[in-house]
């Protein structure tokens, strides 16, 4: 009798335990996220947002710093642009992240009302290949890329390379082209920079978070395609410039809009945004481009990353959750940029950014 009587609490316990997991299960939808300040929050995290993978490097620090600061957790999934801009049009995050500016179609068919765009770093797209025979960095110009890309150009050894780097010995070996499988925005800076520079790639694939690839292996995220890169012989493949160091993968100088061969560096990066902030009007929405920049020191595939929140924040606990992240991300959490070889925005920009972040209404007021 007792063993029955045991038994019938493991089971009543066990019934309870499924039950506290769907409640939080349910929790984790729109109502957890933009409802009553009231709702629970599964898992323990406080901020959930999903996105970009562009800037995980630099927004997994930023989050682990602030929670050990201040104890709000923040939960990010690095599931790509197309992702991030998803499941914060459904609701379903609290926060989106992504490399290309929404859309006007986007934003409109977004459910919760107006969303406010915030640049957080500078960044660049870098070119990395697998030809451990070349001992320096390779120098390339968007038309060879866009041959490459297109599937036009389907050797290492080919005068259209060769003539760009005089005295270095290239393989016969075949490249192979490695890109995103998933709605990216490290893929919307890096065509966004060949429909700028090649009437070729404009024509056709053209810009975009997914565009139609006429050649190569697909990869999920930039960790995907450093991967693929690292492991295959001939590859080539575009990727944020902290994946590539942090996988000790080689990647190209750049031909910029003067003609100079750059590599993207801290100051490269940033001499692509350093005159953005006095060009601004006060009207902006923040939805600009960077590449191909004017200066002679700039790194022509650089790149703003954004995050994605709404203007009304319903959820007045949550409202002043991210309020507060993102004053502290411009007021301190830049500093650590330069680490993850991101470039901070300039002061003059993050400082009309602390202005905006008083126009999201929390709690109604």
């Amino acid at each position: 009798m007792r063993e029955t009587r045991v038994n019938r609490w493991i089971v009543a316990a066990g019934l309870a335990a499924v039950t506290m997991l769907v409640a939080c299960s349910t929790d984790n939808g729109k109502t957890a996220l933009r409802g009553d300040a009231g709702v629970a929050v599964a898992g323990g995290s406080q901020l959930t947002g999903a996105g970009a993978t562009f800037p995980n490097p630099i927004y997994s620090k930023w989050f682990a710093d602030y929670a050990a600061k201040t104890g709000v957790e923040i939960n990010y999934q690095s599931i790509g642009s197309g992702g991030g801009i998803r499941q914060l049009s459904e609701e379903t995050v609290d926060f989106g992240a992504s490399d290309a500016p929404m859309t006007d179609a986007e934003l409109a068919n977004a459910k919760g009302g107006p969303i406010l765009q915030f640049p957080t770093v500078l960044g660049a797209v870098v070119v990395t290949y697998n030809l451990p025979s070349v001992p320096k960095p390779l120098r390339l110009t968007s038309a060879v890329l866009s041959d490459i890309f297109a599937g036009r150009v389907t050797k290492w050894n080919v005068p259209a390379i060769t003539s760009l780097n005089p005295g270095v010995s290239l393989p016969a070996l075949d490249i192979l082209v490695v890109h995103r499988t998933d709605g990216s925005g490290t893929t919307f800076i890096f065509t966004s920079y060949l429909a700028a520079t090649s009437p070729a790639w404009k024509a056709g694939p053209g810009a975009g978070k997914e565009v139609s690839w006429p050649t190569g292996l697909g990869g999920k995220g930039n960790e995907g395609v450093a991967g693929q890169v690292k492991q295959t012989p001939g590859s080539i493949g575009y990727i944020e410039l902290a994946y590539a160091k942090q996988n000790n993968l080689p990647y190209a100088a750049i031909q910029n809009a003067t003609g100079a061969f750059v590599q993207p560096t801290t100051a490269s990066i940033t001499a692509a945004a350093a005159a953005i902030a006095d060009t601004l009007s006060t009207a902006s929405d923040y939805r600009l481009s960077l590449v191909n920049g004017g200066s002679t020191e700039a790194y022509p595939i650089s790149s703003m990353t954004w995050l994605l929140v709404y203007k009304n924040q319903p959820n007045a606990t949550k409202g002043k959750q991210l309020t507060d992240f993102l004053r502290w991300s411009y007021e301190t959490g830049y500093q650590a940029a330069a680490s993850l070889d991101y470039a901070p925005l300039p002061e003059k920009l993050r400082q009309r950014l602390l202005d905006r972040i008083s126009t999201i209404n929390v709690g109604g007021a």
